[in-house]
Order: C-alpha cells, then structure tokens, then sequence
C-alpha cells in the first residue's frame, strides 16, 4: 500500500462522483465500487451493475468520523469507543441509522453500515469529495471480488465512469470484517 497515490486519478474520480458516477478503486483488502451516496440514480445505476437488490443495503466509507456521524443515531459512548478504536482501518460497523440515511443505503434496514478508512487511495477521494461515498465490492452479485483494476475493467467493461488503480491493502481475498456496534458480534469475518 506504498505506492505513491496518482491525485490526477484521484480528482478525476471525484469529478466522475459529483456527476453521478460510479468508480472503482482499491481498499483495504478488495477494489470497490462506489458512488455519491446522496445520488439516488448513481445507487441505481451502483446496483444494475452489480446485479444488487436495493433492500440489502450499501457500506459509506469516508476519511472521518465526521463524514459519516450524520448518517448513524447516536449510541453508547463505550460503545463508540470501542468502534473508534478500530479505526482507521478495515472494520465495518454497523449502526442505528439517522433519519438523514437515504432507504437506498440503508435498504430494508434500520441500521447503516459505516467504516473510516485506512487505506490512502480511499481515504484522499473521501477528502477530496468531501464526503463518505458508497462502498460495495467491485464484483457482479455471487462471482469473486475484484482485487486489480484490469479485473474491474473485465468484469464491468466500459460501464464505470473512472477506475482508481493502485494496490489493494492486504493479502486477503475477502472484503473487510463487519460487526456489530451494539452487540459487538461478527456479521461478516474477514
């Protein structure tokens, strides 16, 4: 995950998100998928290519606690400690959603899926967006997760607005862990 981040890249893939956009790019352990999360049409667009079902939801990544606060209801401080303690990094938690959280994120839930971070290509688009953005796995529905932008560009062939390439940040082959914040359980093992 050293490599020096590519901003010209960078910028392009924030333009190609205020536009309605759905990029890929690397994280922590696959390439992901995302788009402005506000964008009702680029979730649509997120999720035709996915071959998705609106009502399982979607992962915000963001570059701060901050970007992501106003989409999660507030919960036990301990609690929060204990998600703050793994982050930056590779866990996702999940959370009692605000009523600012869009239905198309959230889909048939009550909760919303949230992770700051820690991988650099991902972290600089949070920031230059200024915002969290969706995260989902750079795969169609039920095939393997893509872990290299030639594979995004084979799977998904023209149809993404900007593809992010660098490495990814780890060995594994699996997306990242999610648990959750009030129970602390394990949803998805990484």
């Amino acid at each position: 995950m050293n490599s020096p981040i590519d901003y010209s890249s960078i910028n392009a893939a924030v333009t190609a998100l205020q536009n309605g956009g759905v990029i890929a790019y690397p994280t922590e352990a696959v390439f992901g998928l995302g788009c402005d999360p506000q964008n009702p049409t680029a979730i649509g667009k997120l999720l035709q290519l996915k071959h998705r079902s609106i009502k399982k939801g979607l992962i915000l990544i963001a570059s701060d606690w901050e970007q992501i606060k106003p989409y999660t209801a507030a919960i036990d401080p301990k609690k929060l400690a204990r998600v703050f303690s793994s982050w930056p990094g590779p866990i996702t938690w999940v959370f009692p959603s605000s009523e600012l959280t869009p239905l198309w994120v959230r889909g048939e839930h009550e909760t919303v899926a949230v992770r700051v971070t820690a991988h650099p290509t991902a972290q600089a688009i949070c920031e230059r967006f200024d915002g969290p953005i969706v995260s989902t796995s750079a795969n169609i529905e039920d095939f393997p997760a893509a872990r290299d932008a030639r594979t995004v560009k084979l799977a998904f062939k023209d149809a993404l607005e900007h593809i992010v390439t660098g490495p990814v940040g780890t060995d594994s082959i699996r997306p990242t862990e999610i648990r959750d914040t009030i129970t602390g359980e394990v949803l998805r093992p990484a």
